[in-house]
Formats: C-alpha cells, structure tokens, sequence
C-alpha cells in the first residue's frame, strides 16, 4: 500500500470479475468503503452452469440459483455496500465518481467489471418465447420452455445456443440449430476444427443448418410461431434461442476519458490509462504479452484472475504485475465435454489423438511457427492442461508433439 491509500473502491459489474475484485480487495488488505453496483437484482452468480446444468436438471424442482455468495457474506464478511438493480449509467473521471440515474458514487479506484451483454436479432423485441441466454432471468424463461415441450430453434450454432440444443436434444424434443456461416465457430477453434466439433450435432440427432441466413422472426398475438429461412423455408417454433454473439457493456462509459476498443482498452497491468479506472472480465481488452496481441476473452478462468491482477495493480501501483494467460474455455454438448486452450490463428492444426468428427475422444494441436499455440480436445480432460502447460512456457513444436507421442506410447496405440 501507499502512505495515502485510497479510501473508497468501486465495483461496477455485480459479475464474477466483480465479485473476486472485491475478495481480492480484502485478501489484500484493503480496509476501505466497498461499493458493488449491479445492473441486475441478483446476488453474483455463476453464469456456464445457466446453459449447462440449470437447463439439464430433468425433475420437477426448482435448479438451485447458481450464487456465488450470501448476502450476508457480502455485507458482514466482505464488508460491501450493494447497489443491486441499478445499472450504472455515466462516468466523471475529473470528479472521480460513477453515476448510478440520480445518484452518485465517488471512488478512488474504480474497477469496470461490467462483461458483455448478447447480441440481439432484429425485430424481435417484445415477441414472447424469443431469448437470449446471459442471464439468469433468461434461463429461467428458457427452462420453462423447455419443460412445457417447446419445438426449439436455436439461431448461431456457437457454444451456448448449442448447449441449449443439447438439453433440448436430452429431453427429446424438436430442435434445429441455425448457423449462418457455412462453417460453425471458425472464430473460436477453426474452419476444420469446426466442422468435427458441429459433428456432435448429428450424431445426436440435432438438426444443423450451416451457410443460411434467418429472413424473419413470425408470430401470432405477441407469441413466436415460426423461422422463416432466407431461403424460404419455415420452422416451426414455441421457443427461438438468439445465440449470435455478444456486445460489451460499455454504453455507460460513451462520453468518459476511458477508450473504448472492441471493449474497455486496456495496458497488461488492466490499467485503462485514466487514473484509477482498471478492467476485468469479458469487458476489457487487455494486452496479452504471452501472445503479443491485446484479447478480449469471454472465459471464466480469465475472469476470476483478470480481477484479483486489477486489484494487486490498484493497490500497489509502485509494483505492478502483468497479466499474461494461456486462453481456456469449455463446453458441455450432449455426452462430451470439449475444452480449447491458446490461440486459434495457426499455421497448422494436426489430429495427434483419435479422428476429429468421428470419434468420442480426440485432441488436436495448433502450431504457430515452431511452437505449440493451442490445443482442442474432446473428452480429453486427463491432457488439455498439459498442453496449456507447454503454450504458457513457449514450448516449441517438437516438444508438444513429443507430448502426443508418449501418450500414445502409454496407450499402446
């Protein structure tokens, strides 16, 4: 700490970066006022298991809300002040204080925790049984839907509409999955990656339909009824899941000497470069000297440490750390459990277990020049943290395939 340290810490984004800043806070021994502003009602809670585990419990109870924390935790333990349901909407950086409507919050270091919000389809404002899937409002919505039958259409076939159809896929009802792109999540994993991981879909009996476009959304009496394809085609629907990306929540900050770029514009300490203001979570894009680029990363890993780095920095601004990290993410469709590590924008990607597409468990490797820069597996949990393991030390080529050939040795294959 400084021999003036700052007094009061303010927290916008009641998310998981939002929570472990303020833990981070008090771990590291800051004694200050701690105020914690959420634009939802909810306490913190844990955002994969909404299209995960919330949707896939099949008996007639109520899934158990996904909370990180008691309100008693946060106001006894933690100390903090809670502004639930009250979105922040403007930031004076002269002032040092964040506005909340009316009201306003002063602060000595600020954290931007506030995530990313999902891209809506246009024109389906105010059609009933059409939803996004980001909070946990939505998958309240979503489960009931799926509990009363619904014929379901899920429009982008990336990693959470393609959850959704599997616990749709698991309850036996009609699902189809909408992809635009001729080829699903090129983005994420890779052309050719893409097409082995989308296999899942028919292998299990889910329709896919890749390289066409959605026309409009139909309906009768405020309710959706129906897809209609660019190619004319229509599909009927009680239930349309929206699964086509993601916007940061940064309308609050338009205006403020913060940058805004593809999110809040960040320094690898998550210094935005006003002073004070830091950044966490799927909101900041940072600079990530491990790959020499900055990233924005939608991935819980990267979530929870990006936060507790934003506070070491914020506290002790003489000794700052970079944050560096190997990407990580995974994703639960039907049976099989798939997980990528690094970087998808390689000069090779090479199967060294089992045969993309066709197999229940296979890995493949990504090179960049003469390193290993990703890994994808699926049902490979025993091994993808130890190709994560070789990215973050810059291990080369040769070393992640040497991995690959032990392992197979072991296999007796």
């Amino acid at each position: 700490m400084t021999d003036n340290p700052p007094r009061r810490l303010v927290v916008v984004g009641a998310s998981l970066a939002g929570l472990r800043a303020v833990e981070a806070a008090r771990r590291q021994g800051f004694e200050g006022r701690i105020t914690l502003i959420g634009a939802e009602e909810h306490l913190p809670y844990d955002r994969p298991p909404l299209s995960k585990a919330y949707l896939d419990v099949l008996d007639d109870g109520d899934p158990q809300i996904p909370s990180f924390r008691t309100e008693d935790t946060f106001r006894e333990e933690l100390r903090v002040e809670l502004m639930l349901g009250a979105a922040a909407t403007g930031l004076d950086t002269d002032a040092r204080c964040v506005i909340v409507g009316e009201t306003t919050v002063p602060y000595d270091i600020l954290v931007i925790a506030t995530g990313a919000g999902a891209r809506s389809l246009p024109g389906t404002d105010g059609i009933d049984g059409v939803h996004a899937l980001r909070t946990l409002d939505d998958a309240r919505a979503v489960r009931e839907a799926l509990e009363s039958g619904a014929r379901t259409v899920v429009i982008g076939a990336g990693f959470i509409g393609s959850e959704v159809a599997s616990n749709a896929n698991k309850r036996g009802l009609e699902v189809t999955v909408i992809e635009a792109m001729p080829t699903p999540l090129v983005r994420a994993i890779g052309a050719g990656m893409g097409t082995a991981i989308a296999a899942l879909h028919e292998q299990n009996g889910t329709e896919l339909l890749c390289g066409v476009g959605v026309s409009k959304i139909l309906s009768d009496a405020g309710r959706v009824t129906g897809v209609e394809l660019a190619d004319g085609r229509v599909l009927p629907a009680d239930l349309v899941i929206v699964g086509i990306g993601s916007i940061p929540a940064t309308e609050w900050l338009t205006g403020s000497a913060v940058r805004l770029d593809n999110g809040v514009f960040c320094d690898e300490y998550l210094a935005t470069g006003v002073p004070g203001v830091f950044a966490a979570g799927d909101v900041a894009n940072w600079y990530n000297g491990l790959f020499d680029r900055h990233q924005r990363l939608e991935h819980w890993t990267s979530a929870a440490e990006q936060a507790s780095a934003a506070i070491h920095n914020a506290l002790h601004p003489e000794s700052p750390k970079p944050y560096a990290t190997v990407p990580y993410f995974w994703s639960d469709w039907y049976d099989s459990r798939i997980q990528f590590v690094g970087v998808t924008d390689a000069d090779e990607i090479r199967p060294v277990e089992g045969a993309p597409g066709a197999d229940r468990r296979w890995v493949a490797l990504y090179r960049t020049g003469d390193r290993i820069t990703g890994a994808l597996a699926v049902n490979g949990q025993n091994v993808i943290m130890k190709y994560r393991m070789l990215i973050m030390r810059g291990a080369s080529w040769a070393e992640a395939l040497e991995l690959a050939e032990k392992r197979k040795v072991a296999a007796g294959r």
